[in-house]
This record gives structure tokens, sequence and C-alpha cells, in this order.
């Protein structure tokens, strides 16, 4: 298979999938096969992508074959790959669980064709190189969750679906007037492009008040302090497995961009780079405590989760905030493949890793809450319980990732934040590194109400008889179990091969570090010079 080819595959599939769907309209079987399909293949195109760039290779497509920079360029590094394998295993998770945990109502309305251009717009965000095209991709995604959190009609989540979509459409204006600067500013919206117009430029201290609208946009659409009210106002509105598509994805896509934006734009050498970097890193900050001081007060189960995707998304923050700073600190210090580079890398890697396993576990707890609320009838902690005894399997299948998402070891969530702490430490970022304990502490106090209220303590005698097996309107609950036993197993493998993890979570960050391989490939220079390993920390940060 060719590089074009396969770089061009996550859109691909997932866009084929939408057209098959809405081809077999009237025949929801059919597009559930469609579905299980797209999820599957997508999971093949992601492994394949993940062995190609292993070994540094960075893959690119320029659609419609015209030259660089005009072409909308696709560009696959580790870290794309990584994402897009990320996207396929909450694919595979989600369209096992709406098989038996999605109402047929929501089957006949277009729910799987939803499905399939939010996967699309996911994965061309994490492939493209455009930042128009990006743009569209938001557009895309905004669209198809849109509809996906308003179906039903429920007045919850309409309400929730209009707080929704008013600050994420804000948010695209923004980004939308910020992409217009930047053209009449470079001539061009080719992020690798931009990158070297910006590195070559006498002055580019200039493009820093653009960088600033782009990062208010970014911060709205990945829900970090202070632009996050509109993620706990929805979250909890739509049937649980379009919350758990929605936690998994829609914030990443805001990290992701934030961390491939700001490290093309703002490399070590930049002068305004220490603070872009120094507001991230009080950006994760605040995000983390406000997310885990607001989950304390919550006492329904998706309501805790949502306010807790904030908090992680601090911790990401926090690890991009420290991965910049370092560099800019060796940059000036004159020492770009010292100490502080390392611990650049390995913060970035910390960061990789830490979206790896937030997206799998968040994904597996909104599940497990779908399934408690379908055996008990809601989530309220104060009118449910008893599910230990009553369904054992299920508590196991909570307990491993919420004690993942605290940071117990040898859990994944304890690898990616003990990176996290140790870059930290290096580039002695000791206060981000306290309230990182603190909110781990914390999450693990939010873990073991969820786990005291719904599945210790006996149920109340008060409580409504309710038969879930026997619901009419949705499929079999095995379904909902082999969703969330398959992150379950996901999250067990992230921990037991950390080391193989860490090596690739490591490799993309080098790449994102040193990004001449991403330029020459995004700038159709393949017969050039290849550039240095990626795999060597640090060696070159300071282009």
């Amino acid at each position: 298979m060719t590089a074009q080819l396969l770089a061009s595959l996550p859109l691909l599939v997932p866009m084929t999938g939408l057209v098959l769907c809405l081809v077999f309209w009237r025949w929801v079987a059919l597009q559930r096969g469609v579905m299980v399909g797209v999820a599957l293949s997508l999971s093949a195109t992601a492994v394949a992508l993940l062995l190609r760039t292993t070994g540094g290779e960075v893959l690119a497509v320029r659609l419609g074959d015209w030259p660089a920079p005009m072409a909308i360029t696709l560009v696959v590094d580790q870290t794309a790959a990584i994402m897009v394998l990320l996207t396929a295993v909450v694919a595979v998770a989600c369209t096992l669980f709406s098989l038996g945990g999605i109402d047929r109502t929501r089957e006949h309305s277009a729910y799987y064709a939803l499905l399939c251009g939010l996967f699309a717009a996911v994965c061309g965000a994490f492939t493209t190189n455009d930042l128009f095209n990006l743009y569209v991709w938001f557009e895309v995604m905004l669209m198809s969750s849109f509809v996906l959190l308003s179906l039903g009609g429920r007045r919850a989540q309409i309400e929730g679906a209009i707080k929704y979509v008013t600050l994420n459409l804000i948010s695209s204006t923004l980004f939308l007037a910020a992409i217009g600067l930047t053209y009449a500013m470079l001539g061009t919206l080719n992020m690798a492009d931009m990158a070297e117009r910006l590195a070559a430029a006498e002055n580019p201290g200039q493009f820093t008040p653009v960088a600033a609208i782009f990062l208010v946009a970014f911060a709205i659409k990945s829900a970090s302090f202070p632009f996050f009210y509109w993620l706990p106002a929805s979250y909890h509105t739509p049937p649980s497995v379009i919350s758990a598509v929605f936690a998994g994805l829609l914030t990443k896509v805001g990290i992701y961009v934030m961390i491939r934006f700001f490290g093309l734009m703002f490399p070590a050498s930049h002068p305004d780079a220490g603070m872009i970097y120094h507001i991230i890193l009080w950006l994760g900050g605040f995000s983390m405590v406000t997310g885990v001081l607001s989950a304390a007060a919550q006492m329904e189960i998706r309501r805790i989760l949502s306010v807790h995707i904030i908090s992680q998304i601090g911790y990401m923050l926090m690890g991009l905030g420290i991965a910049g700073s370092a560099l800019h600190r060796a940059a000036n210090d004159g020492d770009p493949g010292g100490v502080l580079a390392g611990a650049a890398a390995l913060a970035l890697a910390g960061t990789i890793f830490h979206i790896a396993h937030n997206m799998v576990v968040k994904v597996n707890l909104f599940l497990v809450a779908g399934t408690v609320e379908r055996i008990c009838g809601s989530g309220d902690l104060n009118r449910i319980g008893g599910l230990y005894a009553a369904r054992p399997g299920l508590a196991a299948l909570f307990l491993i990732p919420a004690l993942s998402l605290a940071g117990i070891p040898v859990l994944s969530g304890f690898w990616s934040k003990f990176l996290l702490v140790r870059a930290g430490l290096v580039a002695e970022a000791y206060v981000i590194i306290g309230v990182s304990l603190f909110v781990s502490v914390l999450t693990l106090f939010s873990m073991i109400k969820i786990w005291i209220y719904a599945f210790w303590k006996p149920a109340p005698e008060n409580a409504e008889p309710h038969n879930p097996d026997r619901d009419p309107t949705v499929g079999p609950m095995r379904w909902q179990y082999a969703g969330s036993l398959f992150l379950t197993c996901v999250t067990i493998l992230i921990g037991v091969f950390a080391n193989q993890a860490i090596r690739a979570a490591r490799i993309g960050a080098d790449q994102l570090i040193e990004p001449r391989a991403y330029l020459d490939a995004a700038m159709d220079r393949a017969g050039e010079p290849a550039s240095a390993d990626p795999a060597s920390a640090g060696e070159g940060v300071a282009r």
C-alpha cells in the first residue's frame, strides 16, 4: 500500500461509512454492519500507520496533487498515528456499546451516519496540515456532535446543546478571524510553511497577538480554564454512549491542535515562546483545580465524570507548558541538548501518554455509567446502590478505569503522571507538580465516592423495581458489557506494556520537538537529506 493511500484512509474509511449509512437509511441492521466495518477498518488502518511511523517515517498526501504549499496536505507522523489509533479504539468500543445501548428511535435518525461523520472529522483534524482545512473539520465535528447531542429532543438535551453550540461557535468565529489575520500576515495557511516563514522573519513576535487568538479558540475547544462552562452543561444530557464519544474525542482534538500549532509556530528560539508556554502552564493548573473541586461537589455519576474531563485536560496542558518552557530556557542558556531539553521530551511524551490513557479510561467510565443508569434507572448516587453484590462484573469494569484515572500503580494513569511529575521535577516546576499531586488525591476521592454510593452501600429501600434486560427500546446488555470490557483490557495492556507505550510516545515527542521530518513531508521535500533520528531526545530544539 502506498504512503499516500495509507495517509488518506483515516478519512476515506469513515466517510465511506457515512455514505453507506445514508444509502441504507431504511435498514438499520445494515447500518449497524457498516458501523462495525468502519470501526474495524479504521483500527487496521491505524495499526498500519503506527507501524510505518514508529521508525521515524512521516507520511503525507497532497489532495488534488497540487504542489506544496498550495495543496491541502494530510501529514501523519507518530503522534498523529497514535491519535488515529485512539480514535479507532473509541470507535470499536462505542460501536459495540451502541449495539445494545442506543435506542431504536435514535438508530432510525441517522445515528450511525452521524458517528461516521464525527470520526471522519476527528481524523481529519488529527492529520491535516492546513489551518483552513482544520477549521472545516472543526465545523463538521460541531455539526455532527450538535445533532447527536440533540437526538431525542428532551428539554435538558436541547438546553445543553444550545450552550454547547453557542460557545463552540464563538470559538469557531475567533478561529476564523485568526486564520484571516494569519493569511494577511504570512500569505499562507499551510502550517509547515507558516513555521518556516516565521522562523525566517525579522520580527516573529508580530505573530504573537494572532497566536493569542488561536490560544483562546483552542482553549474553548479543549474546555480548559476559564472556557469550560459548555462541557458540564451538556455532556450529561445525551445517552451515555454519545457522552462517551464526546468525552474521548472532542476535547482531545483541541489539545492535540494546541500541541501541534504552538510546537511549530513557537519553537525554543522564538522570543515569546516562554510567555506563551507559561500561560499554557497556568491554564493547566487552574483547569486541574477547578475540575476536581467541581467533581467533589457533584452527586450524579456523569456530572462527576464530565467535570473530571476538565481536570484531566489540565494535566495535558501542564505537560505542554513544562515542555515549551524548558525548551525556551535551554535555548536561552545555550544548552539545547542538555538536561532541560531531556525534561521537555519527557514532558511531551507524558502528555501524549496521558492523552492516550485518558481517552481510553474516560470513555470506559462513561460507558459504565450508562450501564449503571440502565440497571438502576438513575445515575443519582443518592438513589442507587448495591451494585457490587448484584453485578460484580460491572463493579470490576468500573474499578479498574477509576483507579487508573486516579493514577494508582501500575495502571496506565500512574505511568503518564509519573512521566509528567518526573519532567516537572527536572524542569524545577515545583508549584504545578504540587498542584497535580493534590488533584490526583481528590480524583481518587471522587472515584471512591462513586464506588461507595453506587456499588458498596445497599440499594435504597424505596428504589423502584427495574428490569434492564427486558427493555424493548434497546438491544441486549451483553453488547454494553462488551464495549466496557474491551476498553478495560486496553487499559490493562497499556499498564502492562507501559515501556513500549512510553517508547512510542517518546518518538512522537521527539518528532514534535524536532519537526524537520514533518516539515519536509508537508512541503514535499522527500528528495532532500533525511533529518536526524527522531528518537534522539533534545537534538536541534533551537531551530
